[in-house]
């Protein structure tokens, strides 16, 4: 099941700044206008490669520069937000995604 670029946060470092690392490495992105979208709860979900407890802290943001994958991107798309929906995201990215598309209010 697909879903977006993201990681762990370093010992001592904030959260956008874990964001922009993360993006950085994964998808070769600077973001511009970070905004924060919501905070949801993975808690052992069968979506995740082993069972684990995570927060995951979502953000809104443009993206500056070309996409360049890395190594942990097999495969990957850039299109429309509506027809994202049409792909087999899992449920924390689709949730994502629809808080995008309900508007700047979320």
């Amino acid at each position: 099941l697909g879903g977006g670029p993201g990681g762990k946060v370093e010992w001592g470092e904030g959260l956008e700044d874990a964001l922009r690392r993360e993006l950085r490495e994964e998808v070769g992105l600077e973001l511009l206008e970070i905004r924060f979208a919501l905070v949801q709860e993975a808690l052992f979900s069968p979506e995740f490669h082993k069972p684990t407890h995570m927060l995951l802290f979502n953000y809104f943001a443009k993206g500056e520069g070309a996409v360049r994958p890395n190594e942990e991107i097999l495969e990957w798309a850039w299109l429309p937000p509506e027809a994202a929906l049409t792909y087999p995201l899992n449920t924390f990215t689709r949730k994502l995604l629809l808080r995008y598309l309900e508007g700047p209010c979320g």
